[in-house]
């Protein structure tokens, strides 16, 4: 989870934060007594999992689709090289883990507070690890695709920094524990780069049903677009981060969109007989698929029971990774609409985040040790939203709920989407 961090003992008792990521409360203090491994990775269940995906994927790539050869070779080092992503993410996990439990990065999950796991030290931050990976995957992918003077080397460097750069800014929040005032800042900060470098169009494509009251049927927004895209980048970043708050669901919810984003690019190339447009889409493929190898690694250790926290470094990676694969492959209002469930918490969050209504440190629901379940409580999340709609259920069972009403709304998506074609755009 995106685990929160040391909490200051200047600080007053509580803190109007509304830190719904957060899943563990740290210690008053720390023992240099060495700690046990953590539980091994759920390697069987991520590729039972990753199956259900990974099937139609490649049979839309290799049977369904007419790619061209270079594209699908492209695509499929991408692939390979992103496969050898997930086992070193696997393999250094809990190397990793070993050094931020000595440095006293470490919590306790609420959500099991009264039992035995409850009182076991959880590391944090293990996103640092993905983000690592996934940036030396997605260098080294350049020495197969990329030449010295290709167009889009320059806006890929861009990409790769302003990931980066949030990288580096959630890793600083995961150690200071920054407010939230300034988490929100942050992801505006990292998406200069991109924005420095972005040398694409700035065009949109009015709504056919518009475009007799406009009088255009292609509008140059200029500046305005690049606005868009500093804010799009904005929200996808920080709506990953605030609907969380249960093991599995912040990595699960990147890895359900991660997947819906690759199909739908793959449909786009199948479909369409435009060049630059399909390198718009084979370029967010090679950015989303180191992204869902990775983020499936972490997973396997993420999953119920989780045995480490992914910290705001993942959920500010993740979000960002996403951002600039919508942004460069010029499908941003395809993304918003697989970010639906994000968009409804962030709806939810606003009264609590604009300090209309108390918001309390932890936006969790209430765990009953007794029975194991959850109850939802009066605070602006969807996580709470389903408990109080559903009823109580266990932490698992929840985030299943959850992470399928995410793959029902990108489900949704591309069902829009195949009514629309034609009559919309």
């Amino acid at each position: 989870m995106a685990a929160k961090k040391r909490p200051s003992t200047a600080a007053p008792a509580t803190v109007n934060q509304p830190e719904s990521s957060i899943n563990t409360e740290k210690p008053k203090s720390s023992d240099s007594s060495p700690e046990p491994p953590i539980a091994p990775a759920k390697v069987y269940l991520i590729f039972k999992i990753s199956s259900i995906f990974l099937i139609p994927y490649f049979y839309l790539i290799f049977y369904h689709y007419d790619i061209e050869s270079e594209l699908r070779r492209s695509i499929l080092i991408n692939a390979i090289v992103s496969l050898i992503g997930f086992f070193v993410t696997v393999t250094m996990i809990p190397v990793a883990s070993k050094y931020v439990l000595r440095r006293n990065l470490f919590g306790y999950d609420i959500n099991k507070k009264g039992t035995p796991q409850g009182s076991v030290k959880v590391p944090e931050s293990l996103g640092i690890i993905v983000g690592a990976v996934f940036l030396v995957v997605a260098i080294l992918f350049q020495y197969f695709n990329f030449t010295a003077d290709s167009n889009w080397l320059v806006e890929y460097n861009a990409a790769l920094s302003s990931i980066c750069f949030m990288m580096l800014l959630g890793f600083v929040d995961d150690v200071l524990d920054v407010p939230w005032r300034v988490k929100l800042l942050l992801p505006s900060i990292a998406a200069l780069p991109l924005l420095m470098a972005y040398a694409g169009h700035t065009t949109i494509i009015i709504p056919k049903p518009l475009v007799s009251y406009v009088g255009l049927e292609i509008l140059d927004l200029g500046c305005i677009y690049k606005l868009y895209m500093w804010l799009l980048a904005i929200f996808c970043t920080n709506s990953i981060n605030i609907h969380a708050g249960i093991n599995g669901l912040e990595v699960g919810q990147t890895v359900v969109i991660a997947a819906a984003i690759l199909i739908h690019n793959i449909m786009q190339i199948g479909a369409s007989a435009d060049p630059e447009y399909k390198l718009a889409h084979a370029f967010s493929i090679y950015l989303v698929q180191p992204m869902l190898a990775t983020s499936l690694a972490l997973l396997s250790y993420n999953w119920y029971p989780s045995s480490v926290f992914v910290g705001d470094t993942f959920t500010y990676f993740a979000g960002m990774t996403m951002a600039v694969a919508g942004i460069l492959g010029h499908f941003s209002e395809t993304l918003l609409i697989f970010f639906l469930p994000q968009v409804l918490n962030f709806l939810l969050s606003v009264p609590q985040l604009a300090g209309i209504v108390p918001c309390p440190r932890h936006r969790l629901p209430k765990f009953d040790p007794k029975t194991g379940l959850l109850t939802g409580t009066n605070d602006g999340t969807l996580v709470n939203l389903f408990l109080r709609q559903l009823g109580r259920m266990s932490e698992q069972s929840l985030c299943v709920t959850l992470l399928v009403f995410q793959a029902i709304c990108c489900g949704f998506c591309f069902l829009l989407r195949w009514l629309l074609t034609g009559w919309y755009k």
